[in-house]
C-alpha cells in the first residue's frame, strides 16, 4: 500500500490550515472592529467559497493560477514557477475552500466578549498588540480553536477545487480524496474503502477532540461562576 496520498494531505491540510488561521484572525479582527461602506460587500466575497460549488471554484483559481492567468504569467515570468498540476496548487484550493470556516469563526470568537475590558487594558496604557495577545486573543482563542479543527477537516476533504487546478498526478497531489475517486474509477474498491476509513477516523478523532475540549472548557467556566 502506498501511503503518500496521507503525508501529502496532511501536509497540504496542515500548511492551508495554518496560513488560513492568520488570515482568518488577522481580517476577522479588522473587520469585526471597524465600520465602513463596502464591509457587507467584502465580507460576502470572503465567504463566498462556502456557497459556490468546489469545481466553481477550482475553475476560478485555474484561471488565476494558470500560465495565462493574471497571477500565474506573473509567478511564470518573475520566478519561473507553476503553480498549477503542483502540492502547492492543491494548499491554494485548500486555503480558498477552507478560509470562510475560520473566518465565521473567528468573527464571532471577537464579537462574543464585552468590547470594555479591552478599552479598561487601553485606558491602563496597553498597547494594541498588547491588548490583542494579552486581552483579546485568550478570551477569543475557544472559538479560534474551533474554526481551526473545522478548517483542518474541510481542507484535508477538499475535492473539486484540487483536482481542477491541481490535478491527479500520482505522489505529487495525489490527497485521500483524489485517492479514493480513481481507485473507485479503476475498480480498486478495496484501495477506496481503506482510505475511506482512514479519512473518517481522522475527521472523526478531531471532532471527538474539539466536542471534548469544549466541554472541558465549559465545565470549567461553569465551576468558576
Amino acid at each position: 500500500m502506498n501511503y503518500t496520498p496521507l503525508w501529502l494531505s496532511l501536509k497540504i491540510a496542515g500548511i492551508a490550515t495554518i496560513i488560513v488561521l492568520i488570515m482568518g484572525i488577522f481580517l476577522a479582527r479588522i473587520l469585526s472592529r471597524n465600520q465602513f461602506p463596502g464591509k457587507r460587500i467584502i465580507e460576502s466575497f470572503l465567504l463566498l467559497p462556502l456557497v459556490l460549488p468546489p469545481t466553481v471554484v477550482g475553475f476560478g483559481l485555474l484561471f488565476l493560477f494558470g500560465k495565462n492567468g493574471p497571477i500565474g504569467s506573473l509567478l511564470l515570468k518573475w520566478f519561473d514557477f507553476q503553480v498549477v498540476f503542483t502540492w502547492v496548487g492543491a494548499v491554494i484550493a485548500a486555503i480558498v475552500v477552507s478560509f470562510p470556516l475560520m473566518y465565521q469563526s473567528a468573527a464571532a470568537s471577537f464579537g462574543q466578549y464585552d468590547k470594555n475590558i479591552e478599552n479598561a487594558a487601553y485606558t491602563m496604557g496597553s498597547s494594541k498588540w498588547k491588548v490583542f495577545w494579552t486581552v483579546s486573543l485568550p478570551l477569543a482563542w475557544p472559538g479560534l480553536l474551533a474554526g481551526l479543527i473545522l478548517t483542518f477537516a474541510r481542507a484535508l476533504g477538499e475535492f473539486g477545487a484540487t483536482l481542477m487546478i491541481a490535478g491527479y498526478i500520482p505522489n505529487q497531489t495525489e490527497t485521500i480524496p483524489l485517492a479514493i475517486y480513481f481507485a473507485v474509477e479503476s475498480g480498486n474498491t478495496n484501495e477506496a474503502i481503506f482510505w475511506v476509513i482512514g479519512i473518517s477516523m481522522i475527521g472523526f478523532a478531531a471532532l471527538i477532540w474539539l466536542n471534548w475540549w469544549s466541554g472541558r472548557n465549559i465545565l470549567r467556566f461553569t465551576n468558576n461562576q
